[in-house]
């Protein structure tokens, strides 16, 4: 009786064992297959997000082609409604050797075939005594320039139109803008256009080392500048925000025909920033290559009173014997021809009311 209870206890665990295995076991088929499923979907989300990746590289390839082809759109739909003949690098070596300067102060631009701006409107104007420069970015919702080119283009002569070009530089890469400033120009000075006396350039945004707003902005001057050499006797700076007296043309040259002495560094038309400052052109390459040298320091105008000190003031003079030099030297018209009208600042989120006092 003894040994039949041991050996149905033993069959029992046996039993257990056998059953407890089989649990087992089919746990560990229904783990397994539930890791093989968790991979499998591991496996189908990654490769969900390499598509992703390959798309999103396509889409950008796509908008960066998209982008280009409408500059180049806006490019030859200016040319075939104007049908006029576009300057090119090609057609003008020395003005592009000029611009060769630019990859000793920036190396990233000496791996570069050719630096030039892109020339959107243009027929070549040269020979004439007045060069204008105007530089323009976006401001958002808040554009003077449409005001500015009224001001400046309406107040001339025929004859002072004939004798002068005005070049809008668009230094800003939003071809939205690029687009609105074209198509404004076209609309609303067609005729200054067609005859060569309103031009208008694009800068590359290859040619900027940084985006810090005073260091872009001195670069814009000088390429500016550069651009305009060639074309006159002397150089006009202006901005995107200001207005010009009336019959400030006729007054700017009268005031400069009756200069006595040629010993003039660069003539003031307004006190207030860079805005209406004359040079000869002959003088404009010391001029760019000395902000070029310290863009990073000091904002434009700031550097144009440096450069002042450091031309036209002896080492062994004191500072008080220079100022008094600087009024035979530096020459200001009265009252200022041109006053600053904008508020909001191509520095995003800043405003200014700067305003010549002299105006």
């Amino acid at each position: 009786m003894r040994i039949k209870q041991v050996n149905l206890l033993i069959s029992f665990v046996a039993v257990t064992l056998f059953s407890f295995s089989c649990f087992c076991i089919s746990r560990l088929t229904q783990t397994y297959n539930q890791l093989i499923s968790c991979r499998n979907h591991v496996l189908e989300f990654r490769e969900t997000m390499l598509h992703l990746k390959n798309k999103t590289e396509n889409n950008h390839q796509e908008l960066i082609k998209a982008l280009n082809q409408m500059k180049y759109e806006i490019t030859q739909t200016m040319s075939r409604s104007l049908d006029e003949k576009m300057v090119t690098p090609s057609e003008n070596e020395t003005a592009s050797n000029r611009f060769e300067a630019l990859k000793f102060f920036f190396p990233h631009l000496r791996k570069v075939a050719r630096v030039y701006p892109d020339v959107i409107i243009g027929k070549g104007k040269r020979d004439v005594t007045f060069a204008l420069g105007i530089s323009t970015v976006n401001r958002g919702a808040h554009s003077y320039l449409k005001q500015t080119l009224n001001s400046i283009m309406t107040r001339m002569t025929p004859s002072e139109e004939k004798d002068s070009v005005v070049i809008v530089s668009i230094a800003d890469s939003n071809e939205d803008y690029l687009k609105s400033v074209v198509d404004m120009i076209m609309k609303r000075f067609r005729r200054q256009v067609k005859s060569g006396s309103l031009e208008v350039i694009s800068v590359p945004a290859f040619l900027y080392p940084d985006r810090l707003w005073h260091m872009k902005q001195v670069l814009d001057f000088c390429i500016l500048m550069l651009y305009a050499q060639s074309k006159s006797m002397y150089y006009l700076q202006l901005e995107d925000d200001i207005i010009a007296r009336k019959m400030y043309f006729t007054k700017m040259t009268d005031f400069l025909h009756n200069i006595t002495s040629n010993d003039w560094f660069y003539i003031q038309f307004s006190v207030l920033g860079f805005i209406g400052k004359l040079f000869r052109t002959e003088d404009l390459p010391g001029f760019v290559h000395f902000f070029l040298m310290f863009y990073k320091d000091k904002p434009i105008d700031l550097l144009l009173e440096t450069i002042f000190q450091v031309k036209m003031c002896d080492p062994a003079e004191n500072f008080k014997e220079c100022s008094k030099r600087q009024k035979h030297i530096l020459l200001q018209h009265k009252p200022s021809l041109f006053q600053h009208v904008g508020t909001h600042s191509s520095l995003p989120g800043k405003k200014q009311y700067y305003k010549d006092i002299y105006y």
